[in-house]
Parts: structure tokens; sequence; C-alpha cells
């Protein structure tokens, strides 16, 4: 019989791999520069507490920062339903927040591909309800409306990776999936400067536009409006309370900042990040180089505090791993809190 040929997989494989090591500390098991790799060949023991790992994780950065650190993650490595921001997190975030002792700072991580920002409003008005100076720590990505919360930070330290995105918000259509509210909107707009230069010309408005137009739905035009004026007032208001709250003189020639000028400032920076026009799509990243130079927000570098840049990294890392091989959608965690939501099981 003539000899079969290997699959794809034999052919590539190369010797097996040897069995996983068993270890007894995942963040001692790391190594700098790869410290994600170096968790993937291992398997912790069966009795570690994954929280008492979180932990230590934690209180590395919290001995670099000397402020204490409250975490809220979603999980974006395997997004799944409730993994955003939403109304059920708002008790559970309430009492992270009450188990922090008192204190006038505090450092905020967050992980999230958005969500409500409704319940943004929640959370910075718990938070700021008892601490003056709040930092955001974004180690990967708040986009949306986790953008608009990390505007509410008086700082803003974002890793090498990090992204934010646009705040333009999100409507359900009528075949019930969630369209940006500015392409709607955009979309209108455009349909009626094409309207009018044809009326101009003498011409009808042009046929295809006359059956969207038909087509669109009137709630769907008022939600996405009003959401959108609800995301540009948040972001205003968070960044001329929060954000811009020390901006006292210009850099370039060092004359004092009005309060008109930090109210411009605001408006114009809320009004970009929700332009779809400019972002063109809702899920664009945005680095803390392009938030700089762009929207000229003032990005702090972790890597310029020794230590902070690793603790970050690896922290992240064992944040990554979690997310990878539990069940997991979300985690709010703190050194006096602990609470993880898993997905739900499917039904036999």
């Amino acid at each position: 019989m003539p000899k079969q040929n290997k699959s794809f997989i034999e052919r590539h494989s190369g010797p097996p791999r040897p069995q996983k090591k068993v270890v007894k500390s995942l963040l001692d098991t790391m190594r700098d520069g790869i410290e994600y790799q170096s968790l993937v060949d291992v398997v912790p023991v069966s009795d570690l507490d994954i929280s008492i790992e979180l932990r230590r994780a934690i209180k590395d950065i919290e001995d670099i920062r000397q402020h204490p650190l409250v975490v809220y993650a979603g999980n974006v490595i395997k997004p799944s339903a409730g993994n955003e921001i939403a109304y059920i997190d708002d008790l559970p975030f309430s009492e992270m927040i009450d188990a922090v002792p008192s204190t006038d700072s505090l450092d905020i991580l967050a992980v999230t591909p958005g969500g409500l920002a409704q319940q943004v409003s929640q959370f910075v008005n718990r938070v700021r309800s008892r601490f003056n100076n709040v930092s955001m720590i974004l180690p990967y990505m708040a986009m949306s409306a986790g953008t608009i919360w990390a505007l509410s930070g008086n700082e803003i330290w974002m890793d090498q990776r990090a992204n934010i995105g646009p705040i333009d918000p999100q409507v359900m259509g009528k075949d019930g999936r969630f369209i940006p509210a500015q392409a709607i909107l955009a979309l209108l707009k455009r349909i009626q400067e094409d309207g009018q230069e044809n009326i101009k010309k003498g011409q009808t408005p042009d046929w295809s536009d006359r059956l969207i137009l038909q087509n669109m739905d009137p709630k769907e035009l008022g939600n996405a409006l009003s959401l959108s004026q609800y995301s540009i007032q948040l972001a205003t208001e968070y960044l001329k309370h929060y954000k811009f709250r020390d901006w006292k003189v210009h850099g370039s020639d060092g004359t004092p900042v009005t309060p008109e000028q930090i109210a411009a400032r605001a408006a114009e920076v809320a009004d970009r990040l929700c332009s779809h026009e400019y972002w063109k799509v809702h899920s664009h990243g945005i680095s803390r180089e392009v938030a700089w130079t762009e929207l000229k927000i003032k990005i702090e570098h972790p890597e310029d505090v020794p230590g902070f840049a690793r603790a970050l990294r690896r922290f992240w890392a064992l944040l990554y791993w979690l997310f990878e091989t539990q069940p997991l959608t979300k985690m709010f965690l703190s050194q006096q809190y602990t609470l993880f939501k898993t997905m739900p099981t499917p039904n036999p």
C-alpha cells in the first residue's frame, strides 16, 4: 500500500509538546518582556486563589502610585454578552468604591469595550462624591462610553498598547442591530445637502436618497440625536471640571488660561470625539499619541515612572490570561472587594 501523506498538523507541529508545568504562582512564573507567553505553557495548582494573585499585582501598582487602586474590567479578549458597561454594574461598583478607605486620591484601572454613557455618569458621581483626585489607568482598551469615563480623570495614564475611541453612541435599528448614531446623522446631513444642491439646480432630489429617507425610523433618528448630544455633554463637563481643572497656563507662551478657554477646548474635544465623519468607524482606536497630537489631551506615560510600566504589564498579562482561560465576562476588584461575573451556562 502506498504511504499516506502526513496531515498539515503532523508536518508542521514539530516534536510533541511537553506536558504543561504546574506552578504555584502565575506572577512568580512571569518573565519580563514575555509576561503573557510565559503563562501559556503552565497550569496553576488546583488550589491557587487567583484573587490573591490579582491583589498582589494590584499592590505592586499601589506601592508605586501610593494611591488605592480599584479595577473594573470587562472581558474584551473573548467578548460575550455582559462584558459592556451596563446598569447591572451599578451596585457592585458602588460597593467596591464604598469599601475603599478614606483618602484624597484614587486610581481606577478600566478595561471596557464601551456600553451605557448613562451608567458611566453614575460611576463618576459615586467616585467624585468621595475622592478629589482621580486617575484613570488604561492598560488596553477603554472604548466609546469607556472613553467618556477616562475623560473624567484628572490624569489619564495609557500604556503604549492602550486605546481610547470615538464616543458616538450606538442605537438599535429596526432589525435589532446596533448602528453608530453619528453614522445615521451623517447620512441624513449628506442627503439634505445633496437635496438642497439639486433643488438649486432645478432638479429633484435623487430617488435613492428619497428611498433611504422613507425607510428611516423617526424614533431611531431621535435617539441618535439625543444620545449624541448626551455623550458630548458628558465629555465636555468631565473635561472642563476634571481633566482640564489644573490647566493654568498655556504651554506655548506661559499666559494664563481663562475659564472661557477651558470651556471652549472641552467642547471642541468632545465634538471631535463624537464625529463619525472624522473617525469614520465607531471602533477606531485612538492611541495616546493621537490623543495628544489631534485632540490635545495630555496623556501620562507609565514608563516615565520607575517600575510602573512593568507592574502594569504584569497585571494586564495576568488579566489577559484569566479572561482567555476562564468563563468570565467582568470583574470588580480592589484590596477590599472581589466580584467575578461569569458567562451564563447554556441550557442543555
